[in-house]
């Protein structure tokens, strides 16, 4: 029998509830671990690409090459045959692409692009003459030189 005038003993009641404070913690230091690791997973590596010398492609003698040309500048030009033109703008050389694929759909695109001139600028045109029709771009290039 229990002391008279004592409360009577309380069982406690099992806790229900989780206690969040230390997958917080855990949760704040790997938000931390990725913010410092992923800008070095973005980041480029420097890359000297290898020189070789290929064979030249044989091109056929009925199919016409039409060549577009982009200059240090950014400039675009095509030529058709022997005739070359004047500086214009990325839009009008989409036009004038697809009237020359509308008239022989064999002609064959080539793009020649300035040393100098940035990478985007070049893949630009290789998309917009895609838009245009183009299903086969081919790339000049020249070998390789000895500067030594």
């Amino acid at each position: 029998m229990k002391g008279m005038g004592m409360m009577p003993e309380q069982r406690r009641k099992p806790m229900s509830e989780i206690n969040v404070v230390p997958y917080i913690d855990v949760m704040l230091v790997l938000l931390i671990i990725f913010m410092v690791t992923a800008p070095m997973l973005t980041q480029g590596v420097k890359v000297d690409l290898p020189q070789t010398t290929a064979d030249p492609i044989q091109a056929d003698k009925d199919v016409e090459s039409v060549i577009v040309s982009v200059d240090a500048n950014g400039a675009y030009y095509v030529e058709v045959g022997d005739k070359g033109s004047d500086p214009m703008s990325l839009a009008e050389v989409r036009e004038q692409i697809a009237k020359i694929l509308s008239q022989r759909s064999s002609s064959e695109i080539l793009v020649r692009g300035d040393e100098y001139v940035e990478y985007g600028t070049v893949v630009r045109l290789m998309a917009e003459l895609q838009g245009a029709g183009a299903s086969s771009i081919g790339l000049i290039t020249e070998s390789p030189r000895d500067d030594k």
